[in-house]
């Protein structure tokens, strides 16, 4: 993980944190909406509200403070995945993890446009995390879907293609969020879009993968 400037003295103050912080915050904000190459130090420090000299104490380049970001959202992002449990009820476990997914969609849409903006131009900073760990998880979450296809609790699918689906569909609600609320029109553009998308796609997963026993 990337590590701040401040944060490689022997003991980081309460002010430093929150400096830091404040300055990711803003950060954050100017990479979602700009990209990495359409963002500079000057805009992220203008809208942190401090000066230049005062964040780059904090944080040496641009692309620190990209990577600090990408670190934190992998983390985040992973973590639902993490959680897909070999000995729960494949029904559950699909469920639970289009949930936390919509929910993440939902609560962290810059996070997923940051993120979406490394992908499309080509991973130059995580390259490695995708190659390594992100293809780890997967390949052993992949394993967890082959043991219930094998026993006969889902229908037979590629696993990887599977959670590719999930990604998509869910993430289509942060990164497409405009697109979503302008093509659902007044009335339907609200919070409420989340658990119709939730439902929707609980029922898409479920009833084309989960096999129900024989009565």
């Amino acid at each position: 993980m990337a590590i701040p400037r401040a944060a490689q003295t022997q003991r980081r103050t309460r002010i430093q944190e929150e400096k830091e912080e404040q300055i990711l915050e803003a950060a954050l904000e100017v990479f979602s909406q700009r990209g990495f190459h359409g963002s500079t130090i000057d805009q992220i420090a203008e809208v942190a509200g401090m000066s230049k000299p005062n964040l780059l104490y904090y944080f040496r380049t641009k692309e620190a403070m990209h990577r600090a970001l990408i670190d934190r959202v992998l983390e985040n992002w992973l973590e639902p995945l993490q959680a897909f449990d070999a000995d729960g009820d494949p029904e559950h476990e699909i469920k639970s993890y289009i949930r936390r997914k919509l929910e993440m969609a939902r609560d962290f849409p810059r996070e997923s446009r940051l993120f979406a903006n490394e992908i499309l131009q080509g991973a130059p900073h995580i390259a490695g995390v995708l190659e390594g760990p992100l293809k780890e998880l997967v390949d052993e979450k992949a394993e967890v879907i082959r043991a219930w296809i094998a026993a006969a609790k889902i229908r037979e699918c590629d696993p990887h293609h599977m959670i590719f689906s999930i990604w998509s569909t869910t993430q289509h609600y942060a990164d497409f969020d405009v697109q979503v609320r302008s093509v659902l029109g007044a009335g339907q553009e609200g919070e409420d879009r989340f658990e119709a998308a939730a439902s929707f796609l609980e029922g898409l997963f479920v009833h084309g993968l989960i096999l129900k026993p024989a009565v």
